[in-house]
């Protein structure tokens, strides 16, 4: 591989044009692409076959209407509350979203608060009229059996007088015709009675399954309008949400501030922004630092960039044909930037040192290709294997987004392996100031300066960082077990969940939408919970409703439901909709523990009143993909850990090194959730991170930072790993190697970390708040994995192991390929036809 690389690096070299041509081609195909063909983007985490979906697909065909996906918008009049002009103000925006295509209607919290509190008055007027009916049937009834028993006893003495029964009917007939109108008219009465008392009684269930459920607060300063769209609420255009909050902040010049919730607001077409920038700015001031000009700094941002730009491009080109969410370009974007930097990067540093010690330009880019290039190439393969195992779990968004990064990073290693070394052909001896030429000149014109260089390499390889790791191991090896296993210590309490508004920055309108609704109607309203009912055949419509009575007021009887009404009944009386208010927010732990009560309810609901019931919604939704996700962490985990050992194996020949990696990302990563669980979900240093509400964590964090890190953590590995097996394989000590090796690495692999956690550190401010956590999870991951564990504990126990490090029993070297990814093998032969001399270290 050594030598297909060196070769791939030479040809890039010596047809600079012809591989910039192709790429430029490549970069206007894809954007040409992208711009014709993307789509919209969302944040549908649906898992096929879920009741959930199976629910949301059955309201779809017996509800269509009732399908939509519904948002609210949350009104506050202020101190002096709500009048009759703000309340108009509020319908007159209302009826212009309902005007709206996208649109399929709003229920209007003034009108609906109005029947609910009228329904007591209703219900006890009716009661009263109930009574009053039946005092006047009671009293037609007595007066028709006093009518009846008149008449009886004319009969008798008629009959007694000697009448015969003609004489008799014919006297009594006109009585007999007005007992028998009366009586009709009784039993119309008392039948008008019983519809009306059925009716009261249905009212009175109803009310019973209103209580707790509010659309104006008690203090009339706030109310809350829902608004449910033709389409799911992922599929709304950014355009349409756009024009919603535009109608109903409308109602600004009524006095009324109009807040849109996180459904409405959250805008996921963008996903660049200004954090994002200041991140790359980082990168971009410590690649200065170290390669000494601006032209050398830019080449690994340019490669990053394209690289980025035609693996981004590729997914946006295609949103149109796949059902993507909004995190999966963000993740691409996340990663290409930050591996294609440094894949560059460790090439160039490499061409720059190699340059400054005399070497050819042509054979400098062909060498370090073959040798640099191969361990980005190996890196790289671990970062693709790593995310491209994100479709084992069979989460169809987890897959999308596990394929898009690792298409992204494996456009950032083939841009690195041959965009690279042709730009360095344009660019030539203008990679190094004049200062460090004429400084480099210099020093190779003095005599024996090869002498003086290898100890010079000797003093510092046993000073600095690693003669410091190397000189007490096992104190380094202990403190720092001991401090990764502190910061482990609150992934225990780990929590997972989807975000809801109370996630959203403190100024923003969702978290303002969220934190009105949750102080003025309860926390519970901001995350219904939707339940759908199949009712049995043949019901007529008095049973069904007092079926869905029955229902709510099992529903009810959950623990921590502060409400639960029926809201629509299909035409064959068959499917119900119901709306279950639970007492706290979406992502909280009592309504998780609620969507688990109300499925183990569904048992005795079924046996009771013949009754199945499913649920379906936002928030039952969010809790199943949570609890899957967090079902896939393990088999995921072991799929990754087993992959690593493999691979490592096959790169160093060894035993210890994949045993070593693989503990070690186990520890960075079991650090890194103990991070994100003391800031996003305890508070800790929440001013810094701007977390103003902390709750559970997001709840595919864990299973992509698990992919993420691991290939970062094992690019490092390599890395510094490589240099230390390239100077054992050279004939040095195994212990001294460890030295040699990490004096080799430690200077670009610390730029490279840096620049790593820069780039990830801009996410952490993101606009898009399900970012955030992401973005400060794999910054933290990857600062504690290069710098705890790959430059302190890799160093210490290779130090420690001397040799052993290196043990492979000898059956396994036989069977085992030669991948040499440190280089060491390349062919001498290529070299020397160009004129090359031996590598410089």
């Amino acid at each position: 591989m050594a030598s297909f690389l060196y070769r791939l690096g030479k040809f890039s070299y010596r047809r600079r044009w012809l591989v910039i041509s192709l790429w430029l081609a490549v970069l206007l195909a894809v954007g040409g692409s992208a711009a014709a063909f993307h789509g919209s983007m969302s944040n549908n985490f649906s898992i096929p076959g879920t009741e959930t979906q199976r629910m949301a697909d059955k309201l779809k065909e017996a509800l269509p209407d009732a399908s939509g996906g519904s948002a609210s918008v949350a009104f506050d009049a202020g101190d002096s509350g709500f009048d009759q002009a703000k309340k108009d103000a509020v319908a007159t925006a209302l009826t212009k979203l309902e005007a709206m295509p996208d649109v399929q209607g709003t229920v209007n919290p003034f009108t609906t608060q109005e029947q609910l509190d009228k329904a007591a008055a209703d219900i006890a007027d009716g009661e009263a009229k109930a009574a009053e009916g039946k005092t006047q049937l009671d009293a037609a009834r007595a007066q028709l059996e006093a009518g009846e028993a008149q008449l009886a006893g004319a009969e008798q003495q008629m009959t007694a007088t000697g009448l015969t029964p003609a004489q008799i009917e014919a006297q009594l007939a006109p009585q007999r015709a007005e007992l028998a109108a009366n009586k009709a008219k009784l039993d119309a009465g008392a039948k008008e009675a019983a519809d009306g008392a059925t009716a009261l009684a249905l009212g009175k269930r109803q009310l019973e399954a209103s209580q707790g459920m509010r659309f104006v607060s008690t203090d009339n300063k706030a109310a809350i309008a829902q608004v449910q769209f033709k389409t799911s609420i992922n599929a709304v255009d950014p355009a349409v949400r756009k024009q919603v909050q535009d109608i109903v902040q409308g109602v600004s010049s009524a006095g009324v501030t109009a807040y849109a919730s996180k459904e409405i607001t959250e805008d996921v077409s963008q996903i660049f922004g200004v954090a994002e920038i200041v991140g790359v700015a980082v990168a971009a001031l410590v690649l200065i630092l170290m390669l000494g000009t601006l032209i050398a700094a830019g080449l690994p941002l340019v490669m990053a960039l394209i690289g980025v730009a035609v693996g981004v491009g590729g997914t946006f080109a295609l949103t149109g044909v796949i059902n993507m969410s909004s995190i999966s370009p963000m993740l691409a974007l996340m990663l290409g930037l930050a591996v294609g930097i440094d894949y560059s990067l460790f090439i160039v540093n490499r061409h720059r040192n190699q340059l400054l010690a005399g070497m050819d330009g042509e054979e400098s880019a062909a060498l370090a290709t073959g040798t640099s290039g191969n361990a980005v190439l190996f890196a790289g393969l671990t970062v693709i294997i790593a995310l491209a195992a994100l479709v084992v779990p069979g989460l169809p968004f987890l897959a999308v987004m596990g394929v898009a990064a690792a298409a992204t990073v494996a456009v950032a290693v083939v841009v690195a392996l041959t965009l690279t070394p042709a730009v360095l052909a344009l660019i030539g001896p203008k990679l190094i100031s004049k200062r460090a030429w004429a400084k480099a000149a210099k020093h190779n014109a003095e005599p024996g300066h090869e002498a003086a260089d290898r100890a010079l390499e000797e003093k510092r390889s046993s000073s600095g960082w690693g003669g410091l790791v190397t000189r007490h191991p096992w104190v380094s090896l202990v403190a720092s077990v001991v401090l990764l296993g502190a910061l482990a210590l609150p992934a225990s309490q780990l929590r997972l969940a989807l975000p809801d508004g109370g996630s959203e920055p403190v100024d923003s309108q969702a978290f303002k939408a969220y934190d009105l609704t949750r102080s003025s109607f309860g926390e519970g309203v901001t995350g219904p919970i939707v339940v759908v009912a199949e009712f049995p055949e043949g019901l007529s419509e008095t049973d069904a409703k007092n079926k869905q009575f029955d229902v709510a007021e099992q529903l009810r009887s959950v623990e921590n439901v502060t409400a639960a009404v029926p809201v629509a009944l299909s035409e064959d009386r068959r499917t119900a909709v119901f709306q279950v208010i639970p007492k706290e927010g979406p992502a909280s732990a009592s309504t998780v523990q609620v969507v688990s009560d109300i499925r183990a309810k569904g048992t005795q609901i079924r046996e009771n009143l013949d009754v199945s019931i499913g649920l379906t919604g936002q928030t039952a939704g969010n809790i199943d993909v949570s609890a899957k996700l967090g079902a896939a962490l393990p088999p995921y985990l072991a799929i990754v850990v087993g992959l690593s050992l493999i691979l490592l194996l096959l790169v160093f020949r060894s035993i210890v090194v994949p045993l070593l990696a693989t503990g070690g990302f186990l520890l960075s990563l079991a650090a890194a959730f103990g991070a994100v669980v003391a800031v996003y979900q305890w508070g800790w240093l929440g001013a810094i991170f701007d977390v103003a509400n902390p709750g559970a964590v997001l709840s595919f964090l864990p299973i992509i930072l698990i992919g993420v890190l691991f290939g970062l953590a094992m690019d490092y590995q390599v890395f510094i790993t490589s240099g230390m097996r390239e100077s054992f394989m050279h004939g040095e000590n195994a212990k001294h190697a460890v030295r040699t090796g990490f004096s080799h690495a430690a200077a670009v692999v610390t730029a490279a970390a840096i620049i790593m956690v820069s780039v990830f550190s801009g996410f952490i401010f993101s606009h898009l708040t399900m970012v955030r956590p992401l973005g400060f999870a794999m910054a933290f991951g990857v600062l504690i994995d290069a710098f705890v564990v790959r430059m302190t504990i890799v160093p210490a126990v290779m130090y420690l192991l001397g040799e052993k490090a290196w043990w492979l029993p000898k059956w396994l070297q036989r069977i085992l390929p030669d991948v040499d990814v440190e280089g060491a093998k390349l062919n001498r032969s290529d070299r020397r036809k160009a004129g090359s001399e031996e590598l410089v270290h």
